[in-house]
């Protein structure tokens, strides 16, 4: 029979043969109620997958509060995470941006819990049979979490001790488990008799065992849940937010141009000509918002240039800031999709900055590089062409949030977020497409990727009461404009639709058109024409390589 440190443990096959009386009949303790040994025995399976799971809980709510002192990006879920969101196959990328939206990191966790609680279950299963499978198991667990989290961009040798103590602390917590719950059942099959008396004693004991186990795991999953919540709160809160309040943004030099009266339609329905910070798409790799200080932050201004720099947080303030309404939009927004929005940011020309680093023959490609390792790559030329391209301290007249990049990041109108949009940056390196390769372009997507010409319908969707129908949406062509909206119904004619004023090329814009429904089922149909007098293409196309392309339809059911 397997054993640990002494400790019987009960094998499989023992646990579901019958013991017998010296006579040779099943011993049984409570005839009428059915208790034997062989169904405890065979409940045994349960309370060892009770055991996995309270001790690969405890795992985490160590590893969470570890984590407050070696930062939020060491946590085993959150450095599997990261390994996982870098090299999963990008179709799976894009499935989970599709299902998921703007809650895609949400999903990831959530399923890397579910899956680690199923591991859980077969650790604690193994491990009644053989203490040391379930050892081996935690020890898995605790070198796959040191591993991912060490490999992590500028990760030092501490990221691994998240993992490593949480699964110390799950080691201990299974095997004084497990003991308890076979302890009693081991001590029993080596009796060389039995008597009624006996049995019932043992059958007494077994079931007390097991509901120790219930009770311990269940209370170390809810402790672990409370350690873990704080520590993750911790971790990624301190101090960060409350610099945040402390910045004050400079007045700008350059002042946003006014939003001209009908900008915004206000229709219901209809996306706001400005988006609210809280409801303003964020797509990312980071699975814990990098917490950056602005006292500490640096820019490295270097690579291909003439002259190398770094500025402070206070140095970029004492600039001259640009303030500019400018619409951004990912390269992962499906045709009539919403990861879009517009804001109003306040920063620093980024063309100021390449003009004093002073690029160098080739040099054709900025990477620019974030706090978490992320790297995106923008047209040298595009920086430098006189667009409102933008290192943003500001958002909608706050300090950037958290979540957008605070304390500094780049906006750049006319391209897709992936080869512009670098939030947290503490980089401006100054390289070529032909030598380096930002994160999205080995998995699949384009270098260069302006942003195409767009236009969604927000107004009617599902249901529309008979008679006059206002449809209305928004249209987009960031740094060429939008000169023309169209609407059809059905298969029929194409009718020219009213467009909102705008601010600039750079921002999206609002049209409407007046419909006279007629009952049934309708499907209308939208498309743009840009100030180059190239029409929105109709043939559709996935996101992947370089942006979505189709006209959007929606299904109107008039009643």
């Amino acid at each position: 029979m397997p054993s640990f440190a002494g400790v019987g443990v009960v094998d499989h096959e023992v646990a579901v043969r019958e013991s017998a009386c010296p006579h040779g009949q099943p011993i049984v303790a409570n005839p009428s109620s059915g208790h034997t040994l062989d169904a405890v025995r065979k409940g045994l399976a349960t309370s060892g997958a009770l055991a996995g799971v309270g001790s690969a809980a405890v795992a985490l709510g160590v590893a969470e509060l570890v984590a407050v002192a070696t930062g939020p990006r060491s946590a085993p879920i959150v450095a599997v995470g990261g390994v996982v969101v870098d090299s999963v196959p990008e179709p799976v990328k894009q499935f989970a941006i599709d299902v998921f939206g703007v809650h895609d990191k949400t999903a990831l966790q959530i399923g890397t819990v579910v899956l680690l609680v199923a591991f859980a279950v077969a650790i604690g299963v193994a491990a009644v049979r053989a203490i040391w499978y379930g050892v081996a198991g935690v020890a898995l667990f605790g070198l796959i979490g040191a591993v991912a989290a060490v490999t992590r961009y500028d990760a030092g040798a501490q990221a691994v001790l998240p993992s490593l103590l949480g699964a110390v602390a799950a080691g201990l917590l299974l095997v004084t488990l497990i003991r308890r719950v076979t302890g009693p059942l081991a001590a029993q099959e080596t009796r060389d008799t039995d008597t009624d008396t006996d049995a019932e004693a043992d059958v007494a004991e077994l079931e007390f065992a097991r509901r120790q186990v219930l009770t311990a795991a269940l209370g170390a999953v809810g402790l672990s849940a409370v350690a873990g919540l704080a520590g993750r709160w911790l971790s990624t809160r301190r101090d960060i937010a409350q610099a945040r309040a402390a910045v004050a943004l400079p007045a700008p030099a350059s002042p946003a141009p006014a939003v001209p009266a009908g900008a915004d339609l206000k229709v219901s329905g209809l996306a706001s000509y400005v988006t609210g910070n809280d409801d303003f798409y964020r797509i990312d790799t980071a699975l814990v918002v990098p917490r950056v200080d602005p006292d500490t932050w640096q820019l490295r201004i270097h690579g291909r240039v003439r002259s190398s720099f770094t500025l402070t947080f206070d140095d970029l303030l004492r600039r001259p800031m640009v303030e500019r309404y400018i619409t951004l939009a990912c390269v992962s927004n499906e045709v009539g999709g919403d990861l879009i929005g517009n804001a109003r940011w306040l920063g620093v020309p980024v063309k100021d900055l390449l003009d004093e680093a002073g690029p160098l023959p080739g040099a054709d490609q900025v990477v620019s590089r974030s706090a978490d390792g992320w790297t995106c790559g923008t047209p040298t030329a595009v920086l430098l062409d006189g667009r409102d391209a933008l290192l943003a301290i500001g958002m909608n007249g706050e300090p950037l949030p958290l979540e957008h990049g605070f304390p500094v990041r780049m906006v750049v109108p006319g391209l897709y977020g992936y080869v512009s949009a670098c939030k947290w940056i503490t980089e401006l390196e100054l390289s070529s497409f032909q030598d380096f390769d930002a994160y999205w372009v080995p998995r699949g997507w384009a270098p260069q990727a302006p942003i195409k010409t767009q236009s969604r319908i927000d107004t009617p969707r599902g249901k529309a009461a008979a008679g006059t129908v206002t449809v209305a949406g928004v249209a987009w062509a960031q740094h060429r404009g939008i000169d023309k909206v169209e609407v059809r119904v059905d298969d029929g004619p194409w009718q020219t639709a009213t467009l909102a004023g705008t601010v600039s090329v750079d921002t999206w814009r609002q049209w409407y058109w007046r419909w006279q429904a007629t009952s049934g089922k309708h499907t209308l149909t939208v498309r743009a024409t840009d100030s180059t007098g190239a029409t929105q293409t109709e043939r559709e196309a996935p996101p992947a390589p370089d942006g979505a392309t189709g006209w959007h339809s929606v299904t109107v059911e008039v009643e």
